[in-house]
């Protein structure tokens, strides 16, 4: 037991996992429940297939990694990291966590950015549901005010969560390249 749990499972088979789980699930066949559909199930499955629930942790994760990797040159030439986030004491400026300490924080940054998605894509979507119940003949309508918002949030949470860093990637090559750190 001891040897299962000090093996990482990754993050994708842990979704899949949940998807293959979800996506199994059998209904219940009875006449009642023909015209009631399971209204949980469909909206975990409309959160899992949705691609504004992965999009923000993504570029969360992809622009971290990046300046990351991007940094660990300069951190080898006795360079300082400035996010406290980053560094054994705690204080910016100082010196820079392990590759894998970082690699840590970055998916654990990552992990918060989805379970945004996943709360603010369930909201939406029970929204969406309510408004449905209530006013069955503007149901397209609120379907397309639910992908707007759904796309709206996923792009500036993913914009905020991955600009700066993207930037950092840039200024780490240039400095890295200026001071032959290659």
């Amino acid at each position: 037991m001891r040897a299962l749990m000090s093996k990482r499972i990754s993050v994708p088979w842990i979704l899949i996992f949940v998807l293959s789980i979800v996506c199994m699930i059998p209904r219940v066949a009875s006449a009642q429940d023909e015209s009631k559909p399971n209204v949980v199930l469909d909206i975990a499955k409309s959160v899992l297939f949705d691609p504004t629930t992965y999009a923000p942790a993504t570029l969360s994760y992809t622009s971290q990694r990046m300046d990351w990797k991007t940094s660990q040159a300069l951190f080898n030439a006795g360079w300082v990291e400035h996010n406290a986030r980053y560094t054994v004491s705690g204080r910016p400026d100082d010196k820079a966590l392990s590759y894998e300490a970082g690699m840590r924080q970055i998916r654990h940054d990552a992990l918060l950015h989805l379970q945004e998605s996943i709360v603010n894509n369930v909201s939406a979507h029970i929204f969406e549901h309510a408004l449905n119940q209530k006013y069955p003949e503007h149901r397209k309508l609120f379907k397309t005010l639910s992908w707007v918002e759904r796309i709206s949030f996923s792009a500036y949470v993913g914009y905020l969560a991955s600009v700066d860093h993207f930037h950092q990637v840039t200024r780490n090559q240039e400095l890295a390249r200026q001071y032959g750190l290659h």
